[in-house]
């Protein structure tokens, strides 16, 4: 397994969108996902800011969405 790609938020909020997530609702810097099955997803938005990898792997974790999707 290689090293969890250096992503910001925005990277992040595409790649659900195109596996069919869709922002709901959005608290503070927190938007949060949801699909047709009702997974939800939290996701940090800091413009700019680098999603910590810890995170990302465990949204890839709970999606099933490879990490090299992030990418």
């Amino acid at each position: 397994m290689g090293r969890t790609p250096r992503v910001d938020a925005a990277k992040v909020s595409g790649t659900l969108k195109k596996h069919g997530y869709v922002p709901v609702r959005q608290s503070g810097s927190h938007r949060i996902y949801k699909n047709p099955d009702g997974i939800r997803i939290t996701v940090p938005i800091h413009s700019g800011k680098i999603i910590h990898p810890k995170i990302l792997n465990k949204i890839s974790e709970d999606t099933g969405i490879p990490l090299d999707e992030f990418r």
